[in-house]
């Protein structure tokens, strides 16, 4: 049954095509009799656009379009419709500036010019400059209240995509939706859209295959499955985003942005489409490029708060910390919730602390993370850890009190208690807290190894620091600073080869993660053959 309904798609497809062609045929014949005539250019124009725009169609014929355009505007130079059909051929094309001075013309000939508004709608779309779009509808609207379905609904689709947490919007967003319905018979091109929309049923059956080969991991045939589709219906853009997301899955990312592109050029309003072009350009490490779409991105949906911190994620990998700070201020603005809210305090609060060295503001963020989740532990550890850095060692101690009462058995709180003891000169607070550190978690390598520097520097028992340096790194194998500290015990004991391995392995391994000053530990080494 479903290979029948098949074929009976295929002989449909090529009986239209056919038509198509001898109607573009007749009108070449008829234009050889009559080359100037304005009328016939005109007519063939429409027939090679309309199969350029024909989503089962594969070839190419909008060039064909504009040159008929052209030639019939040689004799109809005052034309309203000339300049419009060029408006409309030139943004199929993708030529979006020429789109616009063509359409922009047809209203200065013609200031009522329904069509000519929408188009210019349609046009801001695709260059993202969504409050022009919202006013040229209007204005379309404004001209033609009785057939502007089209526009009632490119309304409704801006709208929505602005209306997160936003009711008024939303209702807007309603509003619109529910007039589009209403006037959709005085609305040929609403017809004729939603008669296009009908014709995507036929794809069921293949996204249910494609789905299939997708969940058996069979990615090479779900590929072959969608490309041939878009091969026979190259304007269906959700054909696109399943390529996109496979390309995606597999790694082949430059294959991924080419079909999010085109389906983004399909469907402007396909948000997924733009967030997953965003992550493929993350993916391939091209930030620039994916800042731009989000910045699209945000201009069409501008109160959805993860699309901002999303890009302060990119602008802080990137290092532009002061520009990471304002996109995840305005996330925390937009609120959605407070968890989550909570965590872009932190992470801001991170950057402001890490990053631009600034502990009254990390503060500032942290407490604003506290205000809004008080049972999140790690705002504690990383409020007491600000505090500490601002040299307020008190507020820094009631910080972690506090976390120890919700959980007095929490290594870290322990651990990060024992660095303040121990900046504050009181060594035998900060070895209890360094030891409950130890006792909660018996893997602490940062407790064992900050442990061992208070053994062998403020109280010189060498050998106990040499026992805590070798948990430390039994616990972490890669922990540079331990080897570097273990090195400095043995050399104390004596044992310079001993010592010597143990500053070239932390040397190797600091290059990986850099926590020591490379010259220090070169200096160690030198200082060791000395005489």
């Amino acid at each position: 049954m479903k290979k029948l309904a098949e074929e009976e798609n295929k002989t449909a497809d090529v009986h239209k095509n056919s038509k198509m062609y001898n109607q573009i045929e007749r009108c070449k014949i008829d234009l050889q009799k009559d080359p100037s005539n304005a009328s016939l250019h005109v007519r063939l124009g429409d027939l090679y656009l309309e199969w350029h725009l024909d989503i089962f169609n594969s070839g190419q014929y909008i060039d064909d379009a504009i040159t008929e355009y052209q030639l019939a505007m040689e004799s109809l130079i005052d034309s309203p419709e000339i300049y419009y059909k060029l408006g409309v051929a030139f943004y199929h094309k993708g030529e979006l500036d020429k789109a616009l001075n063509y359409l922009t013309t047809a209203l200065e000939k013609k200031n009522r010019y329904y069509d000519a508004y929408y188009m210019i709608a349609e046009t801001f779309v695709k260059k993202a400059h969504f409050t022009d779009a919202i006013d040229a509808a209007d204005s379309a609207i404004k001209c033609s209240p009785l057939r502007a379905s089209s526009s009632h609904y490119l309304l409704s689709k801006l709208y929505d995509a602005a209306s997160f947490k936003n009711l008024r919007v939303k209702l807007k967003s309603l509003y619109e939706r529910i007039v589009s319905i209403l006037l959709i018979p005085f609305d040929k091109t609403a017809v004729k859209n939603i008669w296009r929309s009908v014709t995507y049923l036929r794809f069921l059956f293949l996204f249910i295959n494609g789905f299939y080969a997708i969940q058996l991991r069979n990615y090479g045939k779900a590929i072959k499955l969608y490309s041939d589709a878009t091969e026979k219906a190259p304007g269906f853009a959700p054909l696109y985003c399943v390529l996109g997301d496979i390309y995606l899955a597999t790694g082949y990312f430059e294959d991924a942005i080419t079909e999010y592109k085109m389906a983004i050029w399909l469907d402007a309003f396909n948000i997924a489409a733009y967030r997953h072009l965003c992550r493929a350009y993350e993916e391939q490490g091209d930030y620039n490029q994916a800042i731009d779409v989000y910045t699209k991105l945000i201009a069409m949906a501008p109160n959805i708060p993860d699309l901002y911190s999303n890009v302060a994620n990119i602008y802080y990998i990137k290092g532009e910390f002061d520009l990471a700070i304002s996109n995840y201020q305005t996330a925390i603005t937009l609120n959605p919730n407070r968890s989550w809210t909570s965590v872009i305090a932190q992470t801001m609060g991170f950057v402001y602390q890490e990053n631009k060295s600034d502990p009254d503001a990390a503060i500032s963020a942290y407490q604003t993370a506290y205000v809004l989740t008080p049972e999140d532990i790690d705002i504690y550890v990383n409020l007491g850890s600000a505090f500490y850095d601002k040299e307020d060692y008190d507020n820094a101690l009631t910080v972690y009190r506090q976390a120890l009462e919700l959980q007095p058995h929490n290594p870290k709180i322990h651990c990060n208690l024992g660095f303040l003891y121990w900046g504050k000169a009181d060594t035998e607070e900060a070895i209890k807290s360094y030891e409950l550190a130890i006792k909660y978690d018996p893997n602490y390598d940062i407790a064992y190894n900050n442990l061992g520097v208070i053994y062998l520097d403020d109280l010189g028992r060498v050998n106990k620091a040499i026992e805590l340096f070798r948990k430390a790194i039994e616990a972490n194998p890669s922990y540079a600073l331990a080897h570097f500290n273990l090195a400095r015990s043995i050399a104390i004991v004596g044992d310079k080869v001993e010592a010597a391995k143990l500053y070239q392995s932390a040397q190797d391994i600091n290059k990986v993660t850099q926590e020591i000053d490379p010259k220090d530990i070169a200096d160690k080494i030198s200082e060791l053959f000395e005489s």
